[in-house]
This record gives structure tokens, sequence and C-alpha cells, in this order.
């Protein structure tokens, strides 16, 4: 099964960021690179069993098994100690970014309450943007009668672009549904 936004990035996203960048080269044209989904819990430090479930969650979103993040140092106001696991992440390449990103787009966005676009100064200044949401139940894999705390993650789309404006031409190319200024 190949993926469809795929198959539309070869077809009609590449010749139209071609023309509209005012590229020479094909291969200078932005592209997706990864999408990492990151889901951060702070009470993983009080009890670890709380992980297992975002870590299912996440697993039944991505279709791929997370890694559990740890500490990188101790913080004792936190009562953080380092190597400790405090969140899970999932690394999308190749098709499986693809579905992911179609899902996003065409399914879990559209059931944010009060959508009205998402930001556009959610990019880094490298090409590379960063969304978040407030709650695993916007996708329709995650059983709600099972959930029992709603848990926020990041959605971090890296692209090959080289600024900006190259990232945000390719992401409104894909779909993306960034807000209009009112």
């Amino acid at each position: 099964m190949s993926a469809r936004l795929r198959e539309k990035y070869e077809k009609e996203i590449r010749p139209a960021l071609l023309e509209e960048l005012g590229l020479k080269n094909t291969m200078a044209v932005p592209r997706l690179d990864k999408i990492v989904i990151n889901m951060g819990l702070g009470e993983a430090t009080q009890n670890v069993k709380v992980l297992d479930p975002l870590m299912a969650d996440l697993g039944l979103i991505t279709g791929q098994k997370p890694v559990a993040t740890k500490a990188k140092k101790s913080i004792a106001a936190f009562k953080v100690r380092a190597g400790m696991p405090i969140g899970a992440m999932v690394t999308l390449r190749n098709d499986a970014m693809y579905e992911f990103l179609d899902r996003l787009i065409s399914v879990a966005l559209p059931r944010v309450r009060d959508f009205r676009g998402v930001s556009t100064k959610s990019f880094d200044g490298r090409g590379n943007y960063t969304l978040g949401l407030r709650d695993q139940l916007l996708f329709p894999e995650i059983d709600y009668a099972k959930v029992d705390k709603t848990k926020g993650m990041n959605v971090t789309i890296v692209t090959t672009a080289k600024d900006d404006n190259g990232a945000r031409a390719l992401l409104k190319q894909f779909g993306l549904p960034f807000r209009t200024a009112a």
C-alpha cells in the first residue's frame, strides 16, 4: 500500500513548488524528512506505571512502537533523577510518515474543538514546524472508554527546506490548514 500523500507530492506538489519558489533544480525542492511525535509526562517521576498507557496510546496512533525518553540530568526541585523515564517519542519516516500526516490533516485536526487553523508562528527558522495537540482523543484509533487521563503531544514536522518560507509553502501544498489573519 502506497501513501496517498507521497504520490500527491511526486505528481503535483513538487512541480508546483519548483515554480512557486523559483528553483531550477528539482532536488532543491523542499520535502518531508521525518515526523517526530513526542509525549512528555511529568507524573512518571512519581509512578513509572503511568507511562504504560501513554506508550500504548502513542503506539496505536503512529502504528510504531514508541521509545521511552529519559531525563538527561537530575533536577531536585522536580524530583527527577538522571535516567528516569519521563515521556515517549516516535520518529516516523517514509510511508508511515506520509500516512500519519494524511490522518493528522484529514481526520485529527478537524476534530479539534473551535478549530481555526494551525499557527503560522511555530516554525523554528530552519524549515521545521512544531504543532502541539491538547489530547490524544483527536485520533479515532484511541478508544474513549479506555482513556483515564488526556495527554497532550508535540508533532514536529522536519523538512529539507532551508528556511521557513519553503517549509510553509510545502506544508500549505500538503493541505495543512494555517490560520488566516482576521
